[in-house]
């Protein structure tokens, strides 16, 4: 974080990424004193409502984020913006987006938490757009110019008000990672899944260390004390409440729990209630401390992949593990009528032996459990998430694996990323091509459990 002081001292020379968030009310003229390095400038967390028309000054500026602001229309100014990739305003009161606004570059656009009802068709004319994250506005329909967003792979569209998926959207080549609940077109296959988990009164739990804090909310260890019953470690997740990134985080509740048991998953073992301000939580298993995120976030450079740490090398059998484990649950969850939406290996924990839990469900949506085009193609638009995890596993596989086996698997992975979404394997096919090539066979009789 920086201060005005420093800007307006010039102490800032030369540097390519600046951060404040002081209460500004009008964008500050000496930003553009940087304009020689500026390459990321964060205005988050301010009260600005509109951006200076000459902002295209900043010529080698990539990325923008004026999220938390009062602002009531995309600017129009980012449009002239010849270097701008990324823009974030997340959180504001837009409700206007013009055609105008969009810059030639863009490749990733964050618009979660306005009013907008209404996109323009411009921004199907944006050929590098790969992440669109629209979650928490008013949006009845997509502009159909969407179709022609051939790198697009991640999109969330929670929480708004769409009636319908349109056709082109689930026949989108590279679509990967999809969240749409919350809106009017799921609430029937919503209102079906409903699950209640058992109730676990909030004077059993003893709240413990905080063991990490997410956009949904935050998870402490604790102590579950049932009556007459020894005490037991577990997992406490308080729900925040707020609109994020992938959607509702009650939704991404209801989703943990129909998700229901599985090797794969984390177990939820309770929903709090009686929370003295009415919070909403699950009580879960306690996972232990060898397990561990097989991967980190995406990055602004990196956008829609996964960041690996440079060191991370698996044997075979632990990468063959991990892939048969996430199939088998991914299975699993759409017998139930869900999709995870964001199966990634940041969601991912696992020990050193390959063992592997499948968690974080704020993208999940639900969809018809009956096997008709619309379902088959929701469930291969997340098969494509599960090839480019595939990609990533096979890439770090240390030593190789033979040329036989590796060339099958890598057909698998070419197969599941293929641009004809029906034509991908479910996981059914893809679970028995995994059993076959060796030990930990899934049993899809264990992963129809309730």
């Amino acid at each position: 974080m920086h201060t005005l002081t420093q800007l307006q001292t010039s102490q800032l020379s030369g540097i390519t990424r600046l951060k404040l968030s002081c209460d500004l009310t009008v964008f500050p003229q000496e930003i553009f004193e940087l304009a020689d390095s500026l390459e990321i400038l964060d205005l988050s967390g301010n009260q600005l409502d509109k951006l200076p028309d000459d902002l295209h000054r900043l010529t080698h500026l990539r990325v923008l984020f004026c999220s938390d602001n009062h602002f009531t229309e995309l600017p129009e100014c980012l449009g002239r913006c010849s270097a701008l990739t990324m823009v974030g305003f997340k959180a504001n009161q837009i409700e206007r987006v013009t055609g105008a606004a969009l810059p030639p570059l863009l490749r990733w656009l964050i618009l979660t938490d306005n009013r907008i009802s209404q996109l323009p068709a411009e921004l199907g004319q944006r050929p590098h757009l790969q992440k669109l994250m629209l979650a928490g506005n008013r949006l009845r329909a997509l502009p159909e110019s969407l179709a022609q967003c051939h790198r697009l792979e991640l999109l969330r569209v929670s929480a708004n008000q769409l009636a319908e998926l349109p056709s082109w959207l689930l026949e989108l080549p590279r679509l990967s990672w999809l969240a749409y609940a919350g809106n009017p077109l799921e609430a029937e296959a919503d209102a079906r899944a409903l699950h209640i988990a058992t109730p676990i009164d909030w004077s059993q739990l003893s709240l413990q260390a905080s063991l990490g804090e997410g956009a949904s909310g935050v998870i402490h260890q604790a102590l579950w004390q049932p009556p007459g019953q020894a005490g037991r470690n577990v997992a406490v997740k308080l729900y925040k409440g707020q609109m994020t990134s992938d959607g509702s985080p009650l939704h991404e509740m209801h989703a943990c729990i129909t998700a229901g048991k599985h090797a794969n998953l984390i177990e939820v073992l309770g929903q709090v209630a009686g929370h003295p301000e009415q919070q909403a939580g699950l009580v879960m298993a306690l996972i232990g401390p060898e397990y561990r995120n097989l991967a980190g976030l995406p990055s602004l450079e990196s956008c829609t992949r996964d960041v690996y740490a440079d060191e991370l090398r698996l044997g075979a059998d632990v990468a063959m593990r991990i892939a048969r484990g996430i199939a088998c649950v991914a299975g699993h969850l759409h017998r139930q009528g869900l999709t995870h939406g964001d199966l990634y290996g940041h969601n991912i924990l696992c020990n050193d032996q390959g063992d592997c839990l499948l968690g974080d469900f704020g993208a999940a949506s639900f969809h018809a459990t009956v096997d008709d085009r619309q379902t088959r193609a929701l469930q291969r638009i997340e098969v494509r998430a599960f090839g480019i995890l595939l990609g990533e596993l096979l890439a770090r596989i240390d030593p190789a694996l033979g040329t036989e086996d590796l060339a099958r698997l890598q057909d698998l992975e070419a197969r599941c990323c293929q641009p004809d979404v029906l034509a991908r394997p479910g996981f059914d096919e893809i679970e028995d091509f995994l059993d076959d090539r060796g030990e930990g066979a899934c049993s899809r009789s264990a992963a129809k459990q309730p």
